[in-house]
């Protein structure tokens, strides 16, 4: 054999060599887990064929504890280029298999590497993690190298999204670079993140806590608000990125993909007539509304499980991508919270860095009181949603369909947060406050003096209902560009979407504002 035919062999052997990361036997043990290897994922995710690795011959640098007698090609990461429906990304996937995935300063130099081209191409970067976090033998290197990453992720935010899933551990330093990013997405079962496990916690404050209950996929879906999707298995998890990325942009300076619309845009839902029901004080559940105006009534939701009085996520409107904000009057009454201002405001402020109009439905009654709220900053936190929207300057189409109370109000992208369009339903309510809270202040000492005070009273609160409880008032003063009938709701969104494709809004000059943290 020739020695070139001899060392393209020597090539295609240790390529075979650094595919089986740490070995068959380790493989295995990550399939018994019911995991994927790094590179089975990278196939799910990416289209067939697309993927082009990078880096595979990388080894570490270590010669601490005997870390030099143990190199494997790759070093835990697996990093490359390819492509979701056809549209370039730049993908890294942790390698449980070779030192539990652990980073060291040269995984860290690999994942820096695709970052940096992603940022220079304009693409998007997705991190696969599946790590037992820091190499200890590599010490303030591996520190070092999470801190490489995290750099650049603030750096690349809002200007090509990051997506991260967690497909295994996820714990300590490594948690930082998926909260950095713009989604994240957890698998049920097998993905836990924590910045101290359950041994610390036992050890410093004594409290017992399995990893499940400390930092698993349902705990940060439901009370942490941590991930935005919970995924059933690793597999749904990659099927939720693909899905995800069809309704986002490449980056910052473009638009999301535009989709062909199979669903006429004149189409009209005579439900939405009889929607809203007469007793102000019954609920009704707006996903129907929300799936009755957009396209098909494909919806993917952002964050279903946490903070349920607000509903994020997107939809299409005659085949263009939409970020839909929508209050939920079946749970807590569509009340606003802290977690529910964090939660609208995070999403509005991504749908404003990457060019995805922004599509508000309210009915809401005012902010949650208390104490638990006032001592959890509800101020700042309402102020965060009330910064996004004032800030945002994508297209906003506004509908109001019941109630719009005080504060509130303002808050869900009203006129003068620069809303674009505003529109009511008949049955919308926009006032200070309800009725009978306003009666209370206007007319308590009156009321006193009469024979009957609550009839008194009942008579002025129907005065007031019928003077400023209706959308009339704020479209007499241009508040409320136009009062709708509800079953057009569809229709007269997409005009106005339409309208304002060319539009052009710019902030003030600025380093970056201060948003209230």
């Amino acid at each position: 054999m020739s020695s070139q035919l001899e060392k393209v062999q020597e090539l295609i052997s240790m390529r075979e060599q650094a595919r089986l990361g740490g070995g068959e036997k380790a493989i295995q043990k990550q399939h018994d887990k019911g995991k994927y290897t790094a590179r089975e994922r990278i196939a799910q995710l990416l289209d067939e064929g697309s993927f082009e690795e990078l880096d595979m011959f990388v080894t570490h640098r270590c010669t601490n504890f005997g870390m030099e007698k143990k190199h494997y090609l790759g070093d835990g990461v697996v990093t490359g280029y390819g492509t979701i429906e056809g549209r370039l990304v730049y993908v890294f996937a942790q390698d449980f298999t070779v030192s539990a995935g652990s980073l060291s300063e040269t995984m860290s130099l690999k994942i820096c590497k695709i970052m940096d081209m992603a940022m220079k191409m304009g693409a998007p970067v997705i991190g696969l993690n599946d790590s037992g976090g820091a190499r200890i033998q590599e010490g303030i290197n591996a520190l070092a190298g999470y801190a490489e990453i995290f750099q650049r992720n603030i750096l690349a935010s809002g200007v090509i999204p990051q997506i991260s899933a967690i497909l295994g551990p996820c714990a300590g330093g490594a948690v930082y670079s998926p909260a950095l990013t713009d989604f994240t997405i957890m698998a049920k079962g097998i993905s836990y993140m924590f910045l101290t496990g359950p041994k610390v916690v036992k050890t410093v404050i004594g409290e017992d806590v399995s990893q499940e209950q400390l930092g698993g996929a349902v705990v940060h879906a439901t009370k942490s608000g941590v991930t935005h999707f919970a995924a059933e298995d690793g597999e749904e998890a990659i099927k939720i990125i693909r899905k995800l990325f069809s309704f986002i942009p490449q980056n910052n300076l473009e638009e999301a993909p535009l989709v062909e619309c199979t669903d006429p845009i004149d189409r009209l839902e005579d439900s939405l007539n009889e929607i809203i029901p007469d007793n102000p004080n019954k609920s009704y559940d707006m996903y129907e509304v929300i799936g009755a105006i957009i396209d098909n009534g494909e919806f993917l939701e952002v964050q279903r499980d946490y903070a349920k009085n607000i509903i994020v996520g997107f939809a299409r409107m005659n085949g263009q991508s939409v970020g839909i904000v929508a209050n939920q009057p079946k749970y807590l009454a569509g009340v606003l919270d802290c977690n529910a201002s964090r939660k609208g405001a995070r999403f509005v402020r991504f749908c404003d860095a990457f060019n995805i109009p922004l599509v508000t439905l309210v009915d809401v009654p005012g902010f949650l009181p208390g104490t638990g709220q006032e001592y959890n900053a509800v101020i700042l936190h309402g102020a965060k949603l009330l910064y996004a929207y004032g800030e945002a300057t994508v297209p906003k189409v506004t509908v109001t369909l019941r109630k719009s109370y005080g504060g509130s109000h303002i808050v869900m992208s009203c006129k003068q947060l620069r809303g674009d369009m505003n529109y009511a339903w008949p049955s919308a309510e926009i006032a200070v406050m309800g009725g009978a809270g306003a009666v209370e202040v206007l007319y308590a000492r009156e009321a006193k003096d009469q024979p009957d005070p609550a009839k008194f009273l009942a008579e002025k609160e129907a005065e007031y209902n019928k003077l400023f409880c209706n959308p009339y008032n704020a479209a007499k003063y241009g508040y409320i560009d136009d009062v709708i009938e509800p079953r057009n709701t569809r229709f007269r969104v997409i005009r106005a979407l339409q309208q304002l494709q060319t539009k052009k809004v710019v902030n003030p000059a600025k380093k970056h504002g201060n948003i209230p943290l």
